[in-house]
């Protein structure tokens, strides 16, 4: 399955109630898991960012799909990017002409 990097922030709703978060968490991975996706890692992180997930999906509407019902939520805001593997990466390469 594709693999995708989101980068989350949390908006000053989400901030407020920062404790209800893991709640929240659960709630997503059972989304994920409701769409056939995986959440793989979950990482709180500081800097630019407050949150760094990466899951795999079937496919990029479902990625979307994911993005906004998380986002729509209120809490959150994400910026989702396709990652590619390494072999997946060196396939590329490897079909330039």
């Amino acid at each position: 399955m594709p693999t995708y990097i989101s980068l989350i922030n949390y908006t000053q709703q989400g901030i407020e109630k920062v404790k209800e978060s893991p709640a929240r968490l659960d709630a997503a991975k059972k989304a994920y898991e409701a769409l056939g996706a995986k959440l793989l890692q979950f990482y709180l992180v500081m800097g630019r960012y407050d949150i760094v997930a990466i899951c795999e999906a079937p496919d990029d509407k479902t990625a979307a799909k994911l993005a906004l019902m998380i986002g729509s939520k209120g809490a959150l805001r994400t910026e989702t990017f396709r990652a590619f593997t390494e072999d997946e990466y060196r396939k590329i390469i490897a079909e330039l002409p």
